[in-house]
């Protein structure tokens, strides 16, 4: 049974079979235990997190009786959605995440959890058109996801790449400039160009 559990870069979540390198929550369970399928409801907290798929050697049912459980190609696709680091069970990345907040000066002092949180929770309800907001190509960070047209691009290492739920593939025949649809939140593009360095699936580096 292929449960709708994987995210994409848009935040949508959908079934597909493709397994991500990371799991992540929304703050409680949307789903019903039963029939493990969706509710309407697509989260229920602000605090949306980007988890390791292995932890402590816990065990967990998908989709059972506890939180819904969310699976992300990587981490570049979970920041996208407007996800961030664990502080439990990815609690140095989740740091580095929070150091890069206030070199980016999203925050005067060292932000805590909650806090970007609310900033996230924010920008993700602002009621973008297909939630986008526009910046320039040229300005975006590596590890930015913007669309083009039906595609979902991200910059890596001077390369484009499309995104889909098993992998990357560079994109040689798009030449693109001035302004374009940004899906990553505003305040993690920042994040990301304060020297934030999220894990990328390996077909990033192929």
């Amino acid at each position: 049974m292929t449960l709708q559990n994987r995210v994409s870069p848009d935040g949508e979540i959908h079934a597909d079979p493709m397994r991500g390198m990371f799991m992540g929550n929304r703050g409680g369970r949307f789903h019903d235990p039963h029939t493990r399928e969706l509710a309407r409801a697509r989260w229920r907290s602000r605090a949306w997190i980007c988890c390791r798929t292995a932890f402590r050697d816990s065990h967990r049912q998908v989709m059972g009786q506890g939180y819904t459980e969310l699976f992300f190609l990587d981490e570049v696709s979970a920041l996208a959605a407007g996800h961030r680091p664990c502080f439990e069970c990815r609690r140095t990345e989740a740091r580095a995440f929070q150091a890069a907040w206030a070199r980016a000066g999203l925050s005067p002092d060292m932000p805590r959890a909650g806090g970007m949180d609310a900033v996230l929770d924010a920008e993700r309800r602002c009621g973008r058109a297909k939630r986008v907001h526009p910046m320039a190509f040229e300005a975006l960070p590596d590890g930015a996801m913007f669309r083009s047209g039906e595609d979902v691009l991200v910059k890596n290492a001077g390369r484009l790449l499309r995104w889909g739920f098993a992998g990357y593939r560079e994109v040689r025949e798009l030449s693109l400039s001035g302004s374009v649809d940004v899906l990553t939140p505003p305040a993690v593009v920042r994040v990301l160009g304060a020297g934030y360095r999220p894990v990328w699936h390996e077909s990033a580096h192929t």
